[in-house]
């Protein structure tokens, strides 16, 4: 592929978001098909992710990213609907506090199992049809816990260190493919995350929302091919 004459273009992508039936993943979902892409969200929850699925105009795959058969069903399904793959969100992401002397092997194991583990076996099922194109995109969503530990993060801060550190393998391995390998690190949404009932939050007027966050991949899904941003942070800007 001759990059100096191809822009990805939103209208017509083929994109793959995990974690779409709430927050970040559906706002992300809502705003590339408001601009004509072709959005596939994945969920652990069946009635979730396809009423989820009808709200936006997306195809539902009902899968955990955490069991490599889902994740390898997911693209095959993916691939029997579209045909090709222009970029992957890696959005699905869990998470909690505890202390260093209450953690427990549990813990790390269910943390990353979704959030290493399982980004990761997306990322390389992506990487495999991205080299046969000889293009993509993949857009691994962190977290400011990635560069900076914090009381009671010892799980969840660890496993998005580890998904900046995989970030960062996977340009190194695949910039020559004419992949843009790329980690978005929000500081706190208003959104369902962490809450056992997985009910979104309400909105403050301070505190960044999905919105924003999805602003900021669609602008880094649409930076002309020959250049990508490897690492960017979005901060709300007073929540204090």
């Amino acid at each position: 592929m001759n990059l100096t004459t191809t822009t990805m273009k939103i209208e017509n992508a083929n994109i793959l978001i995990t974690g779409g039936t709430l927050g970040i993943g559906y706002a992300t979902a809502r705003i590339l098909i408001e601009h004509g892409a072709n959005v596939a969200i994945t969920g652990r929850d069946e009635k979730r992710t396809h009423k989820a699925a009808r709200e936006l105009g997306a195809l539902p795959i009902t899968a955990d990213v955490a069991n490599p058969e889902d994740v390898k069903r997911t693209f095959q399904l993916f691939m029997e609907e579209y045909g090709r793959l222009d970029a992957l969100i890696n959005n699905a992401g869990i998470g909690f506090s505890k202390k260093l002397e209450e953690v427990k092997l549990e813990d790390f194991q269910q943390i990353y199992s979704v959030n290493v583990f399982g980004a990761a076996l997306m990322g390389k099922r992506a990487a495999e049809i991205f080299k046969k194109q000889n293009y993509g995109n993949i857009i691994n969503i962190g977290s400011t816990a990635a560069t900076k530990g914090y009381e009671g993060g010892t799980v969840y801060a660890s496993s998005k260190f580890a998904l900046r550190g995989m970030t960062q393998c996977w340009q190194a391995e695949l910039r020559k493919y004419n992949v843009r390998v790329m980690l978005l690190n929000p500081s706190e949404v208003t959104t369902a995350f962490g809450r056992e009932e997985r009910e979104e939050r309400d909105s403050q007027p301070n505190k960044l929302r999905g919105r924003e966050i999805a602003r900021a991949i669609k602008g880094a899904l649409e930076l002309d091919d020959r250049g990508f941003i490897p690492e960017m942070a979005v901060w709300a800007t007073n929540p204090f």
